[in-house]
């Protein structure tokens, strides 16, 4: 389970999966005179003349200073692949008691205590925009008038569509709500809507309610870095926009492997939940 990762900082072990074609050379990609993959090169351009956002991402590790801060106990608790602290709690740049929220926890939210309300310990779905920061690599695949999202977490697509069409008038709400992007010069705006009340925003368990609304814009500012600016805006919850940024990172010369949480899982039986 991907929140299990953090949630029991003496003893968790990040688990994600190796790609199961390592060290496969992909076309196309400009590599330094030993071979290889060039990752400060120019962004590749799609036949639109668009920066082309397909490839490999990982979201890139925080500074442990930074994550130590959230996750006290060892750098153990971080496991294998450290996170963005933004997946650890979306809400970290605000000081503690300053967060923008419409309604308090009854108890402060932490990363080391499980919870019954906990999406993973059920095998329930990454949403958005979890998928943007969850610390496990995902595929973006980059066609005219689509552009989809497939992450190795349960191996899970999602659409955004760049053909021009509108938000459906009255969605039924989703994991992955509805995604529209358009293009604003080399940086793509997606808007999303439709999303369920059920998802996690991080780690530590802020939610969110149907109202959200999710911004990405993502820019390909060279060939193995893709920066990514996220606003969450819904009135329910908060009493202002939130606005993030951090960047992902490109896995070259590999792909997915498949991963289904709810094959052989055992985390929910050893949570000491009941």
């Amino acid at each position: 389970m991907w929140f299990l990762i953090f949630l029991a900082a003496a003893s968790a072990t990040a688990s994600t999966a190796e790609a199961q074609w390592l060290h496969h050379p992909v076309p196309g990609t400009p590599r330094t005179k030993d071979g290889k993959p060039n990752l400060s090169a120019p962004a590749p351009r799609a036949s639109n003349g668009k920066p082309d956002l397909s490839g490999i991402w990982l979201p890139e590790a925080s500074p442990i200073p930074e994550l130590m801060r959230l996750l006290p106990g060892g750098q153990n608790g971080l496991g294998e692949v450290p996170p963005t602290k933004y997946f650890l709690n979306i809400l970290t740049d605000f000081k503690p008691g300053e967060e923008p929220l419409r309604t308090r926890p009854s108890a402060p939210l932490t990363l080391t205590a499980f919870r019954k309300d906990d999406p993973g310990l059920h095998c329930l779905p990454t949403g958005v925009p979890l998928m943007d920061t969850l610390p496990v690599p995902f595929k973006l695949v980059q066609t005219p008038g689509l552009i989809l999202m497939l992450a190795e977490s349960d191996t899970v697509f999602r659409q955004i569509f760049t053909d021009g069409r509108k938000h459906p008038e009255d969605p039924q709400p989703s994991w992955l709500g509805y995604s529209v992007g358009k293009w604003r010069e080399d940086s793509l705006a997606v808007e999303t809507i439709g999303l369920n009340d059920r998802g996690w925003l991080d780690a530590v368990g802020h939610t969110h309610s149907d109202a959200l609304r999710v911004t990405e814009r993502f820019h390909r500012r060279d060939f193995g870095h893709l920066d990514v600016q996220l606003t969450l805006d819904d009135p329910k919850t908060f009493t202002q926009p939130v606005t993030v940024k951090f960047a992902e990172l490109l896995l070259p010369d590999t792909d997915l492997i498949e991963s289904f949480c709810t094959e052989n899982e055992k985390d929910l039986t050893h949570a000491g939940l009941k």
